[in-house]
């Protein structure tokens, strides 16, 4: 009996080994040829508009929007095709914006495309505005929604986790294709040649075929946002 025993246990054992070996396997398979675009340690390849950077800083593996930052900064390196995985998490207001193909520029959004970053469930009143009460707040339009490639394709919402929370946000950009996944879900599949904006700007970033990666503070409420496991894999 307690050689039976001793043989299942084993075999047992063996099961789980062989499970969590094949895990590790799968999620090493799934980051092969990602590097990091961001050391954990300092902002060293990365820039800010005229060299200002102070906006942000370096902690515990973060990279940390102040809460008053209004300075963009931007990767030192440009990319054209690829798979940007990274993680974000914002204190309650948060609002941000996660740059692809950009110039270093102050309205990336336009002379680029701007993913956006924003605490959605503090604007369910609107936008704050000083001064004003809170009826009078605009309301947030589809396209300035997390995920949104903003002022161009509204994101499906509702797969944000509360402020205070890391998500996990995965941006590729293929051709002509942009695609925004949170937390698993699929939130923004986007042909460029398909679609226009519809903030009523011209967004000639659209048509750009390379740029920088960037990190865009609107710290006009007074919310940190924080980034970390910041990696991309180029694409052929």
């Amino acid at each position: 009996m307690n050689k039976h025993l001793t043989l299942l246990t084993a075999a047992a054992a063996l099961l789980v080994a062989a499970n969590l070996t094949g895990c590790a396997t799968t999620q090493h398979a799934s980051e092969e040829g990602f590097v990091p675009i961001f050391n954990g340690k300092n902002l060293d390849g990365w820039q800010g508009i005229g060299g200002d950077t102070s906006s942000y800083y370096a902690e515990d593996g973060q990279i940390i929007c102040k809460d008053t930052g209004k300075i963009h900064i931007f990767t030192t390196k440009e990319f054209a095709n690829f798979i940007l995985r990274l993680e974000i998490k914002m204190d309650p207001g948060g609002n941000n914006g996660v740059g692809i193909r950009t110039k270093v520029s102050k309205q990336p959004h336009l002379e680029g495309t701007e993913v956006q970053v924003l605490d959605d469930p503090y604007y369910d009143r609107g936008i704050p505005l000083q001064g004003k009460d809170p009826k009078d707040w605009p309301a947030l339009k589809d396209y300035q929604h997390h995920g949104s490639l903003y002022g161009v394709v509204p994101a499906k919402p509702g797969h944000l986790k509360p402020a205070g929370q890391w998500n996990q946000e995965e941006i590729v950009c293929d051709g002509r294709r942009v695609k925004v996944t949170l937390n698993g879900v699929v939130i923004v599949d986007a042909d460029f040649d398909k679609v226009k904006p519809i903030d009523g700007h011209e967004h000639p970033g659209l048509f750009y075929e390379k740029g920088f990666i960037g990190l865009h503070a609107h710290g006009n409420y007074g919310a940190k946002v924080y980034f970390r496991n910041m990696r991309v894999k180029e694409l052929k």
